[in-house]
Parts: structure tokens; sequence; C-alpha cells
């Protein structure tokens, strides 16, 4: 009796094989929510990317109000100074990724956050530079993001950024 593996890569099954790519990259938003986070979106932007788009800035006004839709005006600086608004961007994305030192607030996550819940796009935090932070300040960015992402990382430097959006098929 032939195993699994022999069955499988005879000449009778290989009809059934799909010889395309099984999935089409996805459009990627990676936002930078502090100063030492702009540093590592601006670095990670220079690689080669299918369907990433990289901002550098957000800025809003209002307030969040909580399960009403969208709730405020925000707006997005990309790499170019260019502004872009946040509902748009996010309207064509499949994916959103936030990046944030570790110890900063990342209040901007909630302005995010809305607007992906709204839109019903993924998620996803990155926390750089835990390393150089106590644990007490790595929980407080922890805690500002958790209700926000669905996915919570704590990265160990750039290139770990550039492989995860590599893995996404960013």
């Amino acid at each position: 009796m032939d195993s699994e593996s022999a069955r499988m890569s005879s000449a009778a099954e290989a009809r059934f094989r799909i010889d395309y790519p099984n999935s089409q990259p996805r459009a990627v938003k990676v936002i930078a929510l502090d100063n030492a986070s702009e540093r590592v979106v601006k670095h990670v932007a220079q690689g080669t990317w299918q369907r990433a788009t990289f901002f550098t800035s957000i800025k809003f006004d209002g307030t969040l109000r909580s399960g009403e839709g969208w709730s405020m005006q925000a707006w997005l600086g990309d790499l170019a100074g260019r502004t872009k608004a946040l509902v748009d961007e996010v309207a064509s994305a499949d994916l959103v990724v936030m990046v944030s030192s570790a110890g900063t607030g990342a209040q901007a996550a909630a302005v995010i956050g809305e607007a992906c819940a709204v839109r019903k796009v993924m998620t996803m935090a990155l926390i750089i530079g835990s390393e150089q932070r106590s644990n007490e300040e790595l929980s407080q960015t922890l805690a500002a993001l958790r209700p926000y992402a669905s996915m919570l990382v704590i990265a160990n430097g750039d290139e770990y950024i550039e492989e995860m959006l590599a893995a996404l098929r960013a």
C-alpha cells in the first residue's frame, strides 16, 4: 500500500492541484503612533512592499463616542507629507498595523480602532523599544493598545517588523 505522500504525488492526483497562488497581497496600512515609532516606520517603508502604505502621524478633532459609528475627523500624514483622511485609508485596507513605542499612552489607537471597527477592518499593534523600558511602562502601552488590536506583538527589533509584514503579504 502506498503512503499518503506517495499517492498525493502521483499523476492521478496531480490533476487536482491548483497551479496559482492561493491569495492576493493584502492592502496594509502601517501607522506610527509616536515619534519613536515614526523613525521605525520610515525605515521599514524603504523596503520592497506589494500593497503596504506607511503613515507617520495622525491628527484628530472631536470626541470619541463609542457605539455611534464614526464620530470624529482624523487625518494621517504619509511619508511624502500629504494629508489623507483616516476613514478613506481604512476603507481601502485589509489590515491596519499600528506601531507604538513602549512607555507611550497610544491614545491615537482608540481613534484608529474606532475607524477600523466601523469598517470591520482587522487591526494589529506592534510595540517597539520594550527592552529600554520598565515593565510598568510596557504594561501602560499594552493596556492602551489591547482593546483596539486583534493581534498585539512586542517586537524585538526593526527586522521583526519587516518579517511580520512580509508574512502578512504586505
